[in-house]
C-alpha cells in the first residue's frame, strides 16, 4: 500500500498560481498510477490529471487543460500539480490518489488510495 499526503493548498487570488504537492509513502512508488481529483461544496469528486508511472504519459480533465500541470518524482515518492491562472470554479478540497498499474483512471473508483486533501481556495 501508498499513503498518499498532500500539501501546498492555500488561498490564492485569480490568476495567481500553485503547486500541490502529494507524497506517497510506500514500497515501489514508480508501481503506482497517480491522480489529481477534486471535490467543491456541494458537488462530487471529479477528476482533474493523471499520470503514468513513468511520468512520460499525462491526461487532463478539459475544465484544467492547458491550465494545469501533473509531473512525478518517483525517487521523492512524489507527484505534482502545478496550477496557473486560477479562477474561482478551482475552489475545492484536491485529493491525491494512487492505483497499483499501468492504467491512467479517470474515475474515483479506479483508485484505492487516497489522501486526505488539501483545500484550495481562490478568490476574486
Amino acid at each position: 500500500q501508498v499513503q498518499p499526503v498532500e500539501s501546498g493548498g492555500g488561498l490564492v487570488q485569480t490568476g495567481d498560481s500553485l503547486r500541490l504537492s502529494c507524497t506517497a509513502a510506500g514500497r515501489m512508488f514508480s508501481t503506482y498510477s497517480m491522480g489529481w481529483f477534486r471535490q467543491a461544496p456541494g458537488k462530487e469528486r471529479e477528476f482533474v490529471a493523471a499520470i503514468s508511472l513513468s511520468g512520460r504519459t499525462t491526461h487532463y480533465a478539459d475544465s484544467v487543460k492547458g491550465r494545469c500541470t501533473i509531473s512525478r518524482d518517483n525517487a521523492k515518492n512524489t507527484v505534482y500539480l502545478q496550477m496557473a491562472r486560477l479562477i474561482t470554479e478551482d475552489t475545492a478540497v484536491y485529493y491525491c490518489a494512487a492505483v497499483r498499474g499501468d492504467a491512467i483512471g479517470v474515475r474515483t473508483v479506479e483508485y484505492d488510495y487516497w489522501g486526505q486533501g488539501t483545500q484550495v481556495t481562490v478568490s476574486s
